[in-house]
């Protein structure tokens, strides 16, 4: 598990002694705007410690004509060296729309917010300690960790006697732990359709981690919707395809991966809506080089192709461009 380094503006040693170099820059969203201007008013390379100020730099790159937004992230590590994603969105891009930050006051009961830190905490010792892993069989994650398993495994009773509470908070409470803790819990309520609208309707919030939480939440569910197709559970791909789109960087590696379980059948209202709203979002995932972020993304545009799926993993390990340009040459077909 890659750990996530937040830029700020703080003193040099805000993570160490010595603050972290960038092995790799990796920019997507950019269509017009030349990456080496991108690169020039980002002012640093391969090599150098990472900006002091993820908001300065932010605001620099956005002063380049055509730029709407920018978004820097930094992710640890490969090499002993941190990636830094350099997101942009230009002006006419496809745009992620979120909502407005609720300004509610819902809250969970206490046990469910506690059990939720708990199992955070759990899964973080966890992952310290070697590769964890999820199983989506019953239609929520079981972690491979027996303690953060059986954290889990109570969120299956507090999503069924706290239904409500989790549905009211993701629309209405303005603290974003009460939310992200909401989005998580409800995935586990025994009678799965019920909270699939909850979970779509998440997919939209401010928060990153709210978002996250529920696009866990809606794979996993999906996945056992494919695997028992008279359980009637349906979740469309709409909004998964949209967050491809997004400024973020996680929005659109977890949503390239709910979209390849997806996809498996290769379902032609998914495959159309991915080829006019975002293959060049998705190429811009499949040529990055961390390989666990671009593999689904690849293996979409190779679906969207119509490449067989042994010629699309035949393609990844000799070389993904052919695969990534005949996708890119469906655009306007």
């Amino acid at each position: 598990m890659r750990a996530l380094l937040l830029l700020a503006v703080a003193a040099p040693g805000w993570l160490c002694a010595q603050a972290p170099r960038i092995g790799v820059i990796e920019f997507y969203g950019l269509r017009r705007v030349p990456e080496k201007q991108l690169r020039n008013v980002l002012g640093v390379r391969e090599g150098d410690v990472l900006p002091s100020s993820k908001g300065d730099a932010e605001k620099r790159l956005e002063r380049i004509s055509g730029v709407v937004s920018a978004r820097l992230e930094a992710v640890c590590c490969t090499g002993g060296a941190v990636v830094l994603y350099v997101g942009i969105e230009e002006r006419g891009a496809p745009h992620f729309d979120l909502r407005p930050e609720p300004d509610g006051a819902a809250a969970l009961p206490e046990n469910v917010t506690a059990s939720y830190a708990s199992f955070l905490s759990t899964l973080a010792r966890a992952a310290r300690a070697g590769p964890v892993t999820e199983n989506l069989a019953q239609g929520h994650e079981l972690s491979s960790d027996p303690a953060a398993r059986a954290l889990q495994r109570g969120f299956v009773d507090l999503a069924r006697d706290n239904l409500e509470a989790l549905r009211m908070v993701l629309r209405d409470s303005a603290d974003g732990f009460q939310r992200t803790c909401a989005a998580y819990v409800i995935g586990y309520a025994p009678a799965k359709r019920q909270v699939v609208d909850d979970l779509q309707y998440a997919l939209r919030d401010p928060d990153e981690g709210v978002r996250a939480n529920a696009i866990r939440g809606l794979a996993a569910i999906a996945a056992l919707g494919a695997r028992s197709p008279e359980s009637g559970i349906r979740v469309e791909p709409t909004w998964f395809i949209e967050l491809l789109n997004s400024l973020v960087r996680s929005d659109r590696v977890r949503s390239a991966a709910a979209l390849e379980a997806l996809t498996e059948v290769r379902p032609l209202s998914a495959m159309t809506q991915i080829r006019e709203r975002a293959l060049d979002s998705l190429a811009d995932t499949a040529r990055w080089k961390s390989m666990e972020d671009a593999l689904p993304a690849f293996i979409l545009l190779g679906r969207v192709a119509g490449i067989s799926e042994d010629a699309i993993h035949a393609a990844w390990t000799n070389g993904r461009e052919a695969v990534i340009e005949r996708a890119l040459s469906l655009r306007s077909k």
